[in-house]
């Protein structure tokens, strides 16, 4: 099938634009244990993450580095009683399944950083489309670049960061 071109963009799809999509509670606290082998397993020793005389004099406490944030948001990947696989970033998935390009990858990641994460938080985020652009023609097909955004707070309300992506979305058969 022929990817759609700029005008073929569905009115569903331009509804999503700018929209708070997929509000989820995370599945877990943010917690020590996820923490310490985050950091050991890229030998990160700040003493920040690992010296509770340091935490507690820094930052008032604990906190998770804050290039986790994600981790506390994403759902695993089985769950009991859980029916349907849960994607990380299901908008990106709906995109691919409207536009019909089953290829995609991720060309570009920021994440900006507020108030840091605590033990025993509950992370709440939620996804906004924040553009998709008109037919392109790359070296790995033909698709449209899309953005999004991850916004994270935590159960009190504060924002903990904006995690923003720039997709790919194509197929390679023309």
């Amino acid at each position: 099938m022929a990817v759609p071109t700029a005008t073929d963009i569905p009115d569903e799809v331009q509804s999503w634009i700018g929209q708070k999509r997929y509000s989820e509670e995370s599945e877990y606290s943010v917690e020590r244990g996820y923490i310490m082998t985050s950091c050991a397993s890229v030998a990160n020793g700040n003493p920040l993450f690992w010296d509770e005389e340091t935490a507690r004099d820094t930052t008032q406490g604990w906190i998770a580095p804050p290039s986790m944030l994600a981790v506390w948001a994403r759902p695993h990947y089985w769950s009991p009683g859980r029916t349907e696989t849960k994607h990380p970033l299901q908008v990106h998935f709906d995109l691919k399944d409207q536009f019909e390009l089953p290829e995609g990858i991720m060309t570009g990641n920021s994440l900006v950083f507020g108030t840091p994460a605590r033990l025993g938080d509950r992370v709440h985020s939620w996804q906004v489309l924040r553009s998709v652009s008109e037919v392109k023609t790359v070296r790995l097909g033909r698709g449209r670049f899309w953005e999004i955004d991850v916004e994270y707070e935590n159960d009190r309300g504060q924002h903990l960061g904006t995690e923003s992506w720039t997709c790919l979305g194509y197929r390679t058969d023309g």
